[in-house]
């Protein structure tokens, strides 16, 4: 179980967008995550007329290390810790560090 997931709030943490906030896109299996509006590059792309594409200049968001991203509380609108526990029925949930809450009911 990643701590963080596909939709979640986050806040990046280090790097050119630090301290900007998103919605997580994809999380990809090499412990990256796709940020909206995050890490923003410029791709020079050739059209190709055959399968009807334009060609030209687009933005695209890249992926991030996931360790350059922390869940954000929606509460304070600050970063935050994420831990996991076991509830009394056997299943394991995120919960935040700072006042326990869980995020996956």
């Amino acid at each position: 179980m990643k701590r963080i997931k596909t939709g979640d709030e986050v806040i990046v943490t280090t790097g050119k967008d630090k301290g900007r906030q998103g919605r997580v896109l994809r999380v990809l299996a090499t412990d990256r995550v796709v940020v909206e509006n995050i890490n923003v590059v410029k791709r020079h792309t050739k059209g190709n007329p055959a399968a009807g594409q334009a060609g030209g200049i687009l933005e695209q968001e890249r992926s991030i290390h996931i360790s350059n991203v922390m869940l954000r509380n929606p509460q304070t609108g600050k970063p935050e810790r994420v831990g996991f526990k076991l509830l009394a029925d056997g299943r394991k949930v995120r919960f935040l560090k700072s006042n326990g809450e869980v995020l996956d009911v």
